[in-house]
């Protein structure tokens, strides 16, 4: 690579947690503790924004809302959501470090970028107590990114591009936003890295767009996964994925298309 000289990595469901399962799980049961059902699908919708908002959009949705009303004989509030925040984290952070590892291929390619000299940061949609443990395994395992920007380390997270900002600022590359590549499984993840001026690389099998376990996907047939696959794609260059691959294990594939793009001449 010549023109690539740093990735942004989201975590759940692209370096970490097949299918971006742990999130979800903790999202059901958080509503549960109030008297109030939600699906896992419902608990996807939002997926990729930054905790707080999710749940208030989680909140907002006419089924919730109308559940919340008849269990607490008041509507959803902000403060609601932010009660809800804070017996969240420490469910999520349990859930998370249950469902920790990483993504099988990703410390290939995490060794292939070093290799190369692509300089490595993160954002993710965890706030930085959830994060706190996983950072430390991450960084016991052997993956230590340059920078780690949680949701609640900036003033708006995604898709603001103000997380991204701050990695490529760490990288050394703020003023050159088009030599960075974001890999995300969310549609906000995605736009936070277009919002960036970045290029933007999709991963369809291991994140929360198909929301399989690795199990799941290894017991599937070629044909099932295609199908699955291609709707995950879908969503995410619905949402501005320059770039959609599998899963991170592929993403040399995907810089290599960038990295044509950017010697014909092609901007993000």
């Amino acid at each position: 690579m010549t023109a690539i000289r740093g990735v942004v990595f989201d975590w759940a469901g692209t370096i970490i947690d097949f299918g971006s399962l742990a999130p979800m799980g903790a999202f059901v049961t958080l509503f549960a503790n109030h008297g109030v059902t939600i699906s896992i699908a419902q608990a996807r919708v939002p997926m990729g924004l930054p905790k707080l908002a999710h749940i208030k959009a989680l909140g907002a949705m006419p089924e919730v809302a109308a559940q919340w009303q008849a269990a607490k004989g008041q509507s959803f509030t902000d403060a609601d959501a932010q009660a809800l925040l804070e017996e969240f984290e420490p469910m999520s952070a349990q859930a998370a470090l249950e469902r920790n590892d990483f993504i099988p291929g990703f410390m290939d390619t995490y060794a292939q970028l070093k290799a190369q000299g692509i300089g490595v940061a993160t954002t993710t949609g965890y706030t930085r107590k959830i994060m706190e443990p996983l950072i430390t395994l991450a960084h016991a395992a052997g993956f230590a990114p340059a920078q780690v920007v949680c949701c609640d380390d900036v003033a708006h997270s995604r898709p603001s591009p103000l997380g991204m900002q701050l990695c490529m600022a760490a990288l050394g590359l703020g003023d050159t936003p088009s030599s960075v590549v974001k890999v995300d499984d969310t549609a906000p993840g995605i736009q936070e890295g277009r919002n960036a001026g970045c290029w933007t690389v999709g991963v369809a099998a291991s994140g929360n767009a198909l929301g399989w376990s690795w199990d799941e996907w290894q017991r599937a047939s070629e044909g099932e996964r295609d199908v699955a696959v291609q709707a995950a794609s879908a969503q995410l260059r619905m949402a501005g994925a320059h770039v959609v691959i599998s899963s991170v294990a592929t993403l040399d594939q995907a810089l290599r298309t960038i990295e044509a793009r950017i010697h014909n001449g092609e901007h993000p």
